[in-house]
């Protein structure tokens, strides 16, 4: 179960219009080009910016194929590792539907994003929101990896005794350990997956701990843990176990 970042979300979206607007002013820059070709002799200065463009089109592109090459291959290991793994749109299952009314009763209302902003592993499947084929290869990598994590809990402890485990012990609410334990596994996965592909210094920032933090102690899980101080002190171990940045770094 792991949710999707906003400021993720957000910085996909600005990716997806610069790269618009790179191919949009190549195509400008190589009509001016052309118009002062027709005018004068020399074009070599106008064709500049367009070559600097189709160069980072290009770098751009070649991003996009290495991050859908990487999202594929996690795909194709966990399709051997688990003969019986499905990605199933969340939205069109009557369970998730259901679960989705049930959380938003149990929260009195805090919870109600569970379809549209959340993964969500059980058994040998991985239920995704509607959006999950037009996100960025990157951060599919990077949630499946969490819900990797969850599909060998589920091989371990079985759908039934995850269900007991995660849901109700000690308490469904306020004091679940279970569900704070599996869960701290899943996002120490996130945590080393992200560090991979956007470097060690992203789960740094504060607003990725912040992210982190806050689903252990909010109520996207039923305010499962919410001890700060002690998440705080998990979450450093798990940075003290990252690669370190270079110098120089931001």
């Amino acid at each position: 179960h792991q949710q999707r970042p906003a400021a993720v979300a957000r910085r996909l979206a600005l990716r997806r219009v610069e790269l618009a607007e790179i191919d949009h002013e190549r195509c400008t820059l190589r009509i001016r080009a052309q118009d002062v070709n027709c005018e004068q002799a020399s074009a070599a200065g106008a064709a500049a910016p367009a070559t600097r463009a189709a160069h980072r089109n290009s770098r751009y592109a070649s991003t996009v194929v290495r991050s859908e090459h990487r999202y594929d291959a996690l795909v194709g290991a966990l399709r051997a590792e688990f003969p019986e793994f499905r990605i199933v749109r969340k939205d069109r299952s009557r369970l998730h539907r259901a679960i989705h009314h049930a959380l938003r009763l149990i929260t009195l209302g805090r919870m109600t994003s569970y379809l549209e902003a959340f993964q969500t592993t059980i058994g040998a499947t991985v239920y995704v929101t509607a959006d999950w084929d037009d996100c960025d290869a990157d951060q599919r990598y990077v949630t499946l990896r969490h819900e990797a994590v969850h599909l060998r809990q589920f091989r371990s402890l079985t759908l039934p005794g995850m269900a007991v485990l995660y849901l109700l012990v000690p308490l469904p609410l306020g004091l679940a350990w279970f569900r704070a334990h599996f869960e701290k596994q899943a996002y120490a996965e996130s945590i080393r997956a992200a560090a991979e592909v956007w470097g060690p210094d992203h789960p740094r920032r504060p607003e990725f701990r912040r992210h982190v933090i806050e689903q252990f102690t909010g109520a996207a899980y039923g305010w499962m843990w919410p001890f700060r101080r002690g998440l705080e002190r998990w979450y450093d171990q798990v940075l003290a176990s990252l690669p370190s940045s270079p110098m120089g770094a931001t």
